[in-house]
């Protein structure tokens, strides 16, 4: 049985399911610096992680946005340190799969604004935390949305999925 972080003793692997599928689809992995040198600091090491979300983070192309960073000490990382509306723009002209980010509020609110994200991914856990950075935060123009997709999966963690209208 695969759990679910804070999710006690539900079976999560029809979530890791879902993950692992947008996994296989995307092939670019974008993070700003912050996110980058978290998931840096953690993931590389898991030799016992039976999710597989490590040998994904190894192995997909990682991008990080970044004007301070040199090195960035972790394979299939390449540094984007000009403008990230024009580095993001490049990327997606080139042939591939898709390139998701996971974090990086302040990416993601840079590239709404620019208009390049061409899908909104949002994983719901039921867990309070009392605070932090919204997508939209007040005053930022939100897109109109459109439905794509939405599951329930069994541990109360919920998936929508939308593409601007």
């Amino acid at each position: 049985m695969v759990r679910s972080q804070g999710q006690g003793d539900v079976d999560s692997s029809d979530l890791l399911e879902e993950l692992h599928r947008q996994d296989r689809d995307a092939d670019g992995f974008l993070v700003g610096r912050r996110t980058f040198e978290d998931l840096r600091g953690y993931w590389p090491e898991q030799s016992d992680d039976a999710t597989g979300i490590t040998d994904y983070l190894n192995s997909v192309q990682k991008y990080v946005v970044s004007t301070t960073m040199t090195e960035p000490g972790w394979k299939n990382t390449t540094i984007l340190s000009g403008d990230p509306v024009d580095e993001v723009r490049a990327l997606k002209a080139e042939p591939g799969a898709d390139i998701v980010i996971t974090g990086s509020i302040t990416l993601c609110h840079t590239l709404i604004q620019a208009g390049l994200v061409d899908e909104y991914r949002l994983f719901v856990y039921p867990v309070v935390q009392g605070r932090g950075r919204r997508l939209f935060p007040e005053g930022f123009e939100v897109p109109a949305l459109r439905l794509l997709d939405a599951k329930i999966f069994r541990s109360g963690i919920t998936f929508s999925r939308y593409a601007p209208a």
